[in-house]
């Protein structure tokens, strides 16, 4: 089940015109690892959140914490 976060991360993601691997260049781990991420599979721990952020220029809580409410 998807939740809020994660549609947040994939409309980040489509908005930026980042593919699944893009993201993981990015972030220097494996595309099925930011797959996983985004479909609810994988828990973020906070130091790649803030990596995810700081991608989109935003704050870890604009991600993973207002998506929510």
């Amino acid at each position: 089940m998807r939740s809020k976060v994660n549609e947040r991360l994939q409309n980040l993601r489509i908005q930026h015109a980042y593919t699944y691997q893009n993201m993981a260049d990015k972030l220097h781990i494996c595309k099925a690892f930011y797959w996983q991420i985004e479909h609810n599979n994988r828990r973020v721990q906070y130091k790649l959140a803030k990596e995810i952020a700081a991608i989109f220029h935003l704050k870890p809580d604009d991600i993973f914490y207002h998506a929510t409410n």
